[in-house]
């Protein structure tokens, strides 16, 4: 996947105050849809294959056979089960 860059780059002028160049450097940036773009690759999640999706599922089967048969040997209590912080 090709991603175009674009720099942006804003001089100061000689009587130009640090708001306003950092208010032309914003207007820039978003006239080339940079601020667009990087909320729109914020939260990108990759999607995964099939194939991944199905053996991470296997493995939670797995687990929670395990857990269970270890529960039925009497080797770990299900009422003492640890809880994430925060969560009851």
């Amino acid at each position: 996947m090709a991603t175009a860059t674009a720099r942006v780059e804003v001089r100061r002028g000689k009587n130009e105050s640090t708001a306003s160049l950092i208010r032309r450097f914003s207007r820039r940036a978003q006239g080339l849809g940079l601020v667009r773009e990087m909320r729109k690759r914020r939260y990108y999640i990759r999607i995964k294959s099939k194939n991944v999706d199905h053996k991470r599922a296997l493995v939670g089967v797995a687990r929670r056979a395990n857990y269970e048969e270890l529960v039925k040997l009497g080797k770990i209590d299900p009422t003492q089960r640890a809880t994430k912080k925060g969560r009851k």
